[in-house]
Formats: C-alpha cells, structure tokens, sequence
C-alpha cells in the first residue's frame, strides 16, 4: 500500500508540475520561473507537514511528502534534510550537505551535457 501513496502523490506533484510550468510560460522568458515556483511550493507544503508532524502518519506522509512533494520537486527533500541537520547541530553536515548537492549536482549535469553532446 505504501507504494501505492508514493505513485498517486508522485503522480499529483508531477501534474502540478507541469501545471505551474503551463502557468509560468508566459512570462519565463529568460528565467526558469517555473522550476522556482514548483520548488519553492514544494518547500512550503513539507515545511508545513513536517511542522505539524505529519511523519508520524506514515500512509499521509508517503502520499504528500513523499508523492506529491517528490513529483513537484525533489529541492523539498533536500531543504528538508538540511534544516533537520541544522536542527541536530549537525551544522558541518548540513553544510556539507548543501555544498555537494549544489557543486555536485551542477558538476554532473554539466559532465553529462558534455559527456553527450549538448555543451556549449
């Protein structure tokens, strides 16, 4: 059944994605307006679950945390993750978190852009 919560929430988030992208075409002329949205929503919606410990109901947390903030954007996970750790005091792994995700990630989007054709 938890599989089943992660795929109708996914399947959601990713509507909403692409809703938000169909919203913001007009005016993401130059900048990714939607991808800023759909994070940004996605931060908010569990920033609020999590803040009414909404984790503690694994079925409503697999459906909106999981699903729909995972098919929204994955940024919410991550932002997550990182606020926990600073909540720890786990402040050098909150740190070392944000920095390889943001230096990692840009470095493999770019290694495989270049690796397969598309670098400019």
């Amino acid at each position: 059944m938890n599989w089943l919560y992660v795929f109708i929430g996914g399947g959601l988030g990713a509507v909403m994605r692409y809703g938000i992208g169909v919203m913001c075409k007009p005016i993401a002329k130059s900048f990714p307006w939607a991808t800023l949205a759909s994070n940004m929503i996605a931060c908010v919606v569990i920033g609020v679950l999590f803040a009414y410990h909404v984790r503690d109901n694994k079925s409503i947390w697999l459906l909106l945390a999981v699903g729909l903030c995972g098919g929204l954007s994955t940024f919410s996970a991550f932002s997550l993750e990182s606020v926990e750790l600073f909540q720890q005091g786990n402040y050098r792994y909150a740190l070392l978190n944000i920095g390889l995700s943001l230096v990692g990630c840009l470095a493999c989007t770019a290694l495989a852009a270049k690796l397969f054709g598309h670098a400019s």
